[in-house]
């Protein structure tokens, strides 16, 4: 077995170049002075070129439109954008990570300071929390519970009911430990990761611990490994196995019942710690490979090659489908449990569209989101087929990266302070 949370680094010839600031900023946030970017400061995506959408639509004011069946994506006249139900702005303090914007209990909300949680209906405000959501730690959301760290930065993780916004669990990992934030949850725990303090009040190590989702006991605490960083955690849990990856570029398993180390695994500089888990599998993006681990043992299942040299981006699990796209701009549904290719699209490609880092599924109805602003956005495609229906475009400029969620009857846009709600 690997040793535990390996800290080596590697470098993989013809990989992509180091994340981009924005990004960077967003993992590493936890309450430091975070620099606002301006548009300069964001290189272009290397896929994007310079074309128009194939449709867009925008506003400020809420507009009709309806909700549909799910089947055409709620797409205009032509295959247009549909007009968006509502448009509000926000406070969110973004910097373009997938947990940034949920949808839960009736209610959309968007991570920033104050954390306010919008009627997923109307756009109107339901509640808010003064001290808003921490910097570099997720909105995380287990089946009636949104959990934050403290924006008090007691030391403390806190749960709250979506819909109302009301207190209803609190737990404290310990005073020898710092700015607990969670990263994943289960039925009967919450995951966390800390800085172990020093008498000097330094930190030069971490702790991964349990949290009891009934009681806030800490259910176990495991120590990583000296040059191990509490940033950049992606994380998921598939029952006894807790999956996360940081900057060092480790898969790393865990028992969740001991906290154990179960198998670790390097990652390649080109996946900036992505992953998704489908059932008994973890499916990670290695370059132009696409790879499956079984999470009992860390053995691979089955893999999948890109064509032409192109390589993975993020890949998402929905519905017993996967779905990923290559800087080709090609897209792919895959069968998650056996890596057989279901369907692929040049369609992107086609459309001059960027290729999407963050997916959602509603009715047959794929939406993905888009780094950088002009030719990107969300864009709808066909769950069945990757071809493209529309492509919904706020022509703001924002350098932000868009963001998408869905309650099944509405996708919410988020594009640097302006949430949109769109019809399915």
């Amino acid at each position: 077995m690997a040793r535990q949370d390996d800290t080596s680094d590697d470098r993989t010839p013809g990989a992509f170049g180091p994340p981009s600031r924005r990004r960077v900023l967003r993992l590493a946030g936890g309450g430091l002075a975070l620099v606002a970017l301006t548009a300069g400061t964001v290189g272009c995506d290397e896929d994007a070129v310079d074309v128009e959408e194939p449709g867009s639509a925008g506003g400020d004011e809420p507009k009709g439109g309806g909700e549909g069946s799910g089947d055409g994506g709620g797409a205009g006249e032509k295959g247009r954008a549909p007009e968006p139900l509502w448009t509000k702005p926000t406070s969110a303090e973004t910097y373009g990570d997938n947990d940034e914007l949920v949808a839960a209990g009736g209610v959309v909300i968007a991570s920033g300071s104050p954390l306010a949680a919008l009627d997923a209906a109307t756009g109107g405000q339901k509640w808010s929390l003064p001290g808003g959501a921490v910097p570099g730690a997720p909105l995380l959301l287990s089946e009636d519970t949104l959990y934050l760290a403290s924006s008090e930065y007691d030391g403390s993780v806190i749960g709250y009911a979506p819909a109302s916004g009301k207190e209803t669990w609190r737990s404290r990992l310990g005073k020898e430990y710092r700015q607990p934030r969670p990263i994943a949850v289960d039925e009967e725990q919450v995951y966390v990761i800390a800085e172990i303090l020093e008498e000097d009040g330094s930190s030069r190590t971490n702790v991964i611990a349990a949290l009891n989702s009934t009681t806030g006991r800490v259910a176990w605490k495991e120590q990583r490994d000296v040059g191990t960083e509490q940033n950049g955690i992606h994380a998921a849990v598939r029952g006894r196995h807790l999956v996360y990856t940081d900057f060092k570029k480790n898969l790393t398993v865990r028992d969740t019942a001991s906290g154990g180390q179960v198998w670790t695994h390097k990652t390649t500089k080109t996946n900036y710690g992505f992953f998704t888990v489908h059932q008994d599998l973890v499916i990670v993006p290695q370059g132009n490979v696409l790879q499956a681990f079984n999470l009992a043992d860390g053995k691979e299942k089955w893999s999948l090659e890109a064509s032409d040299g192109a390589l993975f981006r993020e890949p998402a699990a929905l519905e017993d489908v996967l779905y990923v796209a290559d800087s080709a701009r090609t897209m792919r549904a895959v069968d998650p449990r056996t890596g057989k290719q279901l369907w692929k699209s040049e369609a992107l490609a086609d459309a001059g569209l960027q290729v999407p880092r963050q997916y959602v599924k509603a009715g047959n109805t794929l939406y993905g989101a888009t780094d950088l602003d002009k030719q990107g956005g969300i864009i709808a495609m066909d769950a069945r087929t990757g071809a493209v229906r529309w492509t919904f475009n706020d022509k703001t400029g924002d350098y932000h990266a868009w963001l998408v969620a869905t309650d099944g009857k509405r996708v919410f846009a988020l594009h640097g302070k302006k949430l949109h709600a769109l019809p399915v």
